[in-house]
């Protein structure tokens, strides 16, 4: 008992400090210090005692009725004035068996040594009971190959009575065992019982907290969810099924591992990432979907890796049967929509009658490529969006499930980043449910080389969200687990982690040898019964099915996969579409198709113009102190829309604004984009006088309007950028912007990019119109603010620098964009900002749309544009060709400089102070890629002896240079030169010293305006 005695020195003076401020309080204390001999009325009143009276103190403030009736009595008394020594009144009997079985074990006697030592094992007790609730998940026997310990650790708590020994840690001992302990209200263990022995409670917390369900949840900063969860596990019975829901199980685990089987037998050499070892997955899954509809959830959507996939999509989702066989057909020809993936990457969407509830249920499985955890924040962003468009904002009638394995959990960043938005304003989903399929490998690595932490799922912790451990080979402690994981969703909207502690049957994919690498592992797995045997034999013995029931249902289940199977080989053409997981009704004809090749004008009337520009220049709440640097903004804002100028900020504010009265949704999120990184947009505007009041003027400019979000985002951009893709995958009627601090930081979230922005249509036929606006510029601040890196993007792009595209001039641009992946632009005017932003939502499909935008441009005096730019009839310009001196007199032409962004300014005062403006043309390319060949053309031929010049600032490795050549000649059917002018190659895209950065300015300009520069060279 010593280290109990030191925790009461310890707190009792924080204790003392508390009661000395109270009346009554001061009058409980004074009598708990008075020196007392053995005869005195309150013996139990010594200094050793003084914490835990107050502690009980502390209890009857809340509920009298929550403490022994002595004590009640007590404090009842001192409440009332009693003095000191007169407050203890031995209570009227009470008949309650459980109360004086209590007195009766422990020989209670009143001496202060016998009652301190019932305070001192009561404490004992307590503590006890907290050890298992903290720590029993430790001895849990999770692992059904009962070789590992889930938390990679064989140590057993020295806290957790596993012998009769420990009794001696708590200064208990064997005789102790059938004394009766009243119970703390930390525990439900008692059920209707106050009181237990010590030998009942021991069981009890052992049968809870140490059999095949382990749980994490004391960590949780919150009172009231950890006596919810201790309700839910703790109470005696509370894990008892009724015979049907036990057929149920039964059923489902025969279809979970029959259709592995099947295919097995079918297609014994083909990859396809069975479930095998974790087959109860498919009735948990179920279970969570059953349990979410009865509370009302209409629509769920849902994430996973590999494994497991197709079992999922045919006993989840309810994909039919025959689409899945047939994509084991090696004969089955691709229809004409795309690359396509492979089968165990493919989505779906269904909606369909959950036969649990009989309510209708909507389904989506997000197609995700093999890079884990990479579609974790894909379907946040996409869960996010569908609560949002239902106006779900308590996230009752939307939710997400996502499905991770356990190396990945551990492993992967994402993770991590997309636990951190669970819980922001404008990125929280209300509670994911999270099942982790533990099956204790990955490939071939052992998780004690995998993972530092104990468990795979020790991330969740950093969100305070439970995290429940079960024995795989348990059906009935899964589904319980699922249960109370979807009832803590539904109630707390927070995530809860199951972690499914199973193993893989096979390797890591049909044709891998596991027992290269895992020997003693795989040969207790090929010993191991599969659990459909364990439980089918359970409900047999317990009379709950027969043997006949259970062999007709798997009878019943193989004839449906062999009939599905026959229907399979009639499948000539696989079409991706069929597997899409985000359709959008309306939107595309009946065959997918756009509803028409044609894009209108983009432009808007100019009293709406000056309406968005008067809004962008007031503030509309009443009362409301903004910045005085801000007012001057507001009031340069308002000066310039009286102009008929827009500059950089204010064309971004038109666009937005026009979309906003067309019922568009405008989302604008990343790293400070709500002021903006170089503080020019101020979309949010904050009270200087009162603390977090803030004003979004945007939201107040029509009566009428959708409406705008934009949201400062934690500092990721992986996580970011794939919830920001998932939340535009929802509609095609909203324009989702990402913003990069930096242009160069969209590299840490590379994969988003590569895997799903770049290549997603092509892979799943699935259109996304997000917009990632890439600040660039070289402006000598370094090697990392300068480049973002539009040579990647560029090199990505389908389009052929090697055939003119074969289009009708009607139709180029609209058709030209169908046919591409993405759509690459470096506006260098606002008036072709806001044109490109609007004409993203309407064209009549949707691609990526990545924008480089500017820097020093946002304020530059030349980077303005006219409202003429912008009015009705006018249109984005791919290509800003020549408009002075030098097109009046194209024969004069010495050369023609192409160019894209910033350099163009650059470029024209160079010009005119060396007065080459009739000599040199400037053409600026505003959408690079698709390329524009036809203006391009137009371009070359308007000038045929001009020589032909491609200028840029940024080194001649990176930039655009490499995508721009090889199409110039393409359309002069190499026949004339391209002539580079720029910075020389480098490895790191900009120097870091200022200096340097402009001796290079200065020796392209030259070099730009040397007319006699390429004389005598070969190309």
């Amino acid at each position: 008992m010593s280290h109990l005695r030191f925790l009461l020195a310890t707190m009792k003076p924080l204790g003392i400090q508390f009661l000395i401020k109270q009346d009554v309080a001061r009058k409980v204390f004074l009598q708990s210090q008075r020196c007392v001999s053995s005869g005195s009325t309150e013996p139990f009143l010594s200094g050793s005692n003084s914490n835990y009276v107050e502690e009980m103190y502390y209890t009857w403030l809340e509920n009298p009725k929550s403490v022994h009736k002595s004590w009640d009595l007590f404090f009842r008394n001192a409440n009332a004035g009693a003095p000191p020594g007169q407050a203890y009144q031995t209570p009227l009997p009470d008949l309650s068996k459980s109360r004086a079985l209590l007195f009766q074990s422990h020989g209670l006697a009143k001496t202060p040594g016998q009652a301190e030592k019932l305070l001192e094992d009561h404490l004992a007790v307590q503590s006890l009971i907290r050890a298992y609730q903290i720590r029993g998940h430790h001895v849990a026997q999770l692992d059904p190959l009962g070789i590992l310990d889930a938390d990679l650790d064989s140590f057993v708590p020295s806290d957790l009575i596993t012998t009769i020994d420990k009794l001696g840690f708590y200064g208990l001992h064997e005789s102790d065992l059938d004394k009766v302990f009243r119970l703390p209200t930390t525990t439900f263990i008692g059920g209707d019982e106050t009181a237990l022995s010590l030998r009942e409670i021991i069981k009890r917390l052992e049968n809870t907290y140490c059999q095949h369900i382990g749980l994490e949840f004391m960590f949780i900063n919150d009172v009231e969810q950890c006596q919810w969860i201790r309700h839910q596990f703790e109470t005696p019975g509370v894990m008892k099924f009724t015979n049907e829901e036990k057929r149920t199980l039964l059923a489902r685990l025969v279809r979970s591992m029959r259709f592995e089987d099947f295919l097995a037998r079918k297609w014994s050499s083909e990859k396809r990432f069975g479930l095998e070892g974790c087959e109860v997955m498919i009735p948990a899954l179920k279970t969570i979907i059953d349990k979410s509809s009865e509370m009302g959830v209409e629509y769920v959507i849902m994430g996973m890796p590999h494994r497991g996939r197709l079992n999922v999509l045919a006993n989840v989702i309810r994909k039919e049967l025959e689409q899945i066989f047939c994509q084991f057909d090696p004969k089955l020809e691709a229809a004409d929509e795309g690359s396509g993936d492979v089968k165990y990457h493919l989505g779906m969407y269904h909606e369909r009658i959950n036969r649990a509830t009989n309510k209708n249920i909507t389904l989506s499985l997000v197609a995700n490529p093999s890079h884990l955890e990479a579609v974790d924040p894909v379907v946040q962003g996409k869960t996010k969006a569908e609560q949002f468009y239902r106006g779900d904002t308590a996230g009752k009638k939307v939710m997400s499930v996502l499905l991770h394995g356990d190396a990945a959990f551990a492993g992967q960043g994402v993770v991590y980043e997309t636990f951190h938005l669970s819980d922001l304003p404008s990125y929280t989903t209300n509670g994911t449910i999270h099942v982790v399929v533990n099956n204790q490998i990955g490939f071939t690595t052992d998780p004690r080389m995998a993972r530092s932490s104990p468990y795979p799922t020790d991330v969740a912790r950093v969100v305070n969200a439970p995290i429940f451990h079960v024995n795989a080979d348990d059906p009935e402690a899964v589904m319980h687990v699922c249960n109370v994981a979807a009832e803590w969703r539904n109630t707390f909207n927070k995530d809860v982690v199951v972690d499914l502690v199973c193993y893989r049957r096979r390797g890591h994919n049909e044709m891998d040898e596991p027992m290269f690498t895992q020997p003693l592992m795989y040969k207790q797995i090929h010993k191991q019964v599969p659990v459909l045997k364990k439980y089918a034999d359970k409900l047999i013995a317990d009379g709950t099915v027969t043997l006949q029931e259970f062999e007709e249902e798997i009878a019943k289940y193989d004839k449906i996969c062999e009939e599905a199977y026959t229907r399979s080989k009639d499948k000539k053409i696989l079409h991706i579409k069929h597997w899409l997981d985000s359709p959008w009704p309306g939107f595309f004809n009946l065959d997918g198709e756009p509803k028409s090749m044609t894009c209108p004008p983009t432009g808007i009337p100019e009293d709406m113009l000056n309406h968005i520009g008067k809004g962008a220049s007031s503030v509309p709440l009443e009362g409301f102190k903004i910045h005085g640097g801000l007012s001057r903004i507001l009031k340069s804002r308002l000066e310039m829309t009286k102009n008929r100028v827009v500059d950089w900020a204010l064309g971004e504010y038109m666009a937005f604004g026009s979309l906003l009265k067309e019922g568009i949704h405008v989302r604008l999120s990343g790293q400070d984009v709500e002021r903006g990184t170089f503080s020019h947009r101020h979309h949010v505007l904050h009270d200087q006088e009162v603390d977090k009041r803030t004003c979004v003027p945007m939201n107040h400019l029509w009566e009428q309007q959708a409406p705008y979000t934009v949201c400062n985002s934690s500092l990721s951009e992986y996580g970011v950028l794939g919830f920001e893709l998932g939340f535009a995958m929802a509609s095609p009627n909203a324009l989702v912007c990402w913003e990069a601090q930096f242009g160069d930081f969209h590299n840490t979230a590379q994969c988003i990019i590569d895997q799903f922005i770049s290549s997603g249509q092509a892979k799943w036929v699935r259109h996304n119109g997000i917009v990632l606006l890439l600040p660039h510029g070289m402006e000598g601040m370094g090697p990392e603010h300068s480049s973002a890196r539009p040579e990647r993007f560029l090199q990505m792009s389908n389009d052929d620098s090697d055939a003119y595209p074969e289009f009708s001039a009607a139709d180029f641009e609209v058709s030209q964009l169908y046919e591409c992946n993405w759509i690459v632009v470096n506006c260098s005017t606002p008036a072709n900002y806001f044109h490109v932003l609007r004409r993203q939502i309407l064209l009549p499909f949707r691609k990526p749309l990545i924008i480089f935008t500017p820097k020093s441009l946002l304020r530059h005096p030349e980077a303005k544009s006219s409202f003429d730019e912008m009015v009705s009839g006018t249109s984005f310009r791919r290509v800003i060709a020549e408009d002075g001196a030098a097109a009046k007199t194209p024969n004069e032409v010495k050369r023609v400089i192409f160019c894209t962004g910033k350099v163009y300014y650059d470029l024209i005062k160079e010009r005119k102070s060396q007065d080459l403006e009739k000599q040199v043309a400037i053409t600026r390319l505003e959408q690079i890629s698709p390329f524009p060949f036809d203006l391009v053309k137009e371009e070359l031929e308007k000038y045929p002896g001009a020589e032909l010049v491609w200028c840029q600032e940024e080194h001649k490795n990176i930039g655009y240079y490499d995508y721009v050549k090889p199409r110039f000649r393409t359309i002069v059917n190499h026949t004339r030169p391209i002539w580079y002018v720029g910075r020389e190659p480098a490895a790191a895209p900009a120097t870091g010293n200022k200096n340097a950065h402009l001796v290079s300015l200065r020796r392209f300009l030259d070099t730009a305006f040397n007319l006699d520069a390429f004389e005598g060279k070969k190309f």
